[in-house]
């Protein structure tokens, strides 16, 4: 019963099998070897355009890299309060921007609305010589809260962050499962809705250790390739970074995990909302958030449940905050068994 995160899963078979493989030989380093030239070319496929994409083992490199890469030390990236650049990075968006400034903005579900974005951006607190500079806007998709973000929504969030001179980066470490849930090409969900770069994350999808920043607009990834090497994320065996994501991508492997982990939220929600515990907020990718008694946090714990805690703020005024509610989240993952769902969820409503 492990609703810790979708980090806590292995690595899928398909994935595995492909390393192991690619393990045969002596092969150039540095991504100078066939696996990185397929794996670029396929995420370009996936995109239905030309891109640059650059291969880095971990989210927060990805995200620290590539939002370094569009603010300058003066600059200010605009994110929700509760984004994961906020909040679980370790200042490593400040670090590698050397310095930069995060805004948190707030909002419901985890997301950024676009009237809160437009007055964040209209308000007096910007411009030279003493204040920062807003260069640019962070979307997570899935948001913290496991919302997603639609097309639309992306389109108009982007349209006011453009006028305003901001880029648009997206945080996609859980991109396969908002696609899957929306059933949304991939590319009406990036940059034909005006994202601009994108931390294309396979990790928590299946993978070992592989996410990807892709760079809609190849020209404005001048200079990217000293950026990642400078902050240490260029493998000497990148063979095995390129791999996986080749692997992630083929036939659309990601998807398929993707859809099998939200096939198996939902039926967490559904069994949890059967025993009154019903999610506080719509379970849109693969995690569920419900506020549950102590004694069954408890309970759950010593029957040898994995998942996190959280501190009960932000939520919707719709949820009943009791005096011995414990607000939890639960994630699942490709690996995820409905025997899992149904033995946790038979726990949580045991009285």
């Amino acid at each position: 019963m492990n609703f810790a995160s979708d980090n806590t899963a292995g690595v899928a078979p398909e994935i595995l099998a492909a390393m192991t493989k690619a393990n045969d030989g002596f092969v150039l380093g540095y991504g100078n070897d066939a696996w990185t030239r397929r794996a670029e070319q396929r995420i370009s496929e996936v995109f239905k355009r030309d891109v640059a994409s650059f291969l880095v083992t971990t989210g927060t490199a990805c995200n620290s890299l590539a939002i370094a890469h569009f603010t300058p030390p003066w600059g200010a990236v605009l994110c929700h309060e509760n984004a994961h650049i906020m909040t679980d990075e370790c200042g490593a968006p400040e670090f590698f921007g050397n310095g930069i400034k995060l805004v948190g903005l707030p909002g419901d579900n985890g997301k950024i609305g676009a009237a809160v974005l437009k007055s964040a951006l209209e308000k007096p607190q910007w411009g030279a010589p003493h204040h920062f500079a807003p260069s640019v806007l962070s979307l997570s998709q899935a948001s913290e809260a496991g919302a997603i973000y639609r097309p639309a929504e992306i389109r108009e969030l982007s349209d006011i962050a453009h006028a305003h001179g901001l880029t648009v980066h997206m945080d996609g470490a859980r991109l396969g499962n908002a696609l899957a849930r929306m059933n949304a090409p991939a590319d009406e969900a990036t940059w034909k809705a005006g994202v601009d770069v994108l931390s294309f994350g396979a990790t928590k999808g299946g993978a070992m250790a592989a996410e990807a920043i892709v760079f809609f607009d190849p020209a404005r990834a001048a200079g990217f390739d000293r950026r990642r090497k400078r902050g240490g994320h260029l493998l000497s065996k990148h063979r095995f970074v390129a791999v996986q994501m080749e692997a992630y991508l083929a036939g659309d492997l990601w998807l398929t995990l993707a859809r099998h982990a939200n096939a198996m939220a939902d039926r967490l929600s559904d069994r949890l909302a059967a025993a009154g515990m019903t999610p506080v907020w719509p379970v849109e990718a693969n995690e569920v958030f419900a506020l549950i008694a102590r004694a069954t946090c408890d309970n759950l714990k010593a029957k040898g449940a994995a998942f996190y805690e959280r501190l009960p703020d932000n939520l919707p005024t719709s949820a009943a905050v009791k005096a011995d509610s414990v607000l939890v989240r639960m994630v699942t993952s490709f690996a995820t068994t409905a025997v899992e769902v149904d033995e946790f969820a038979a726990v949580a409503s045991a009285r």
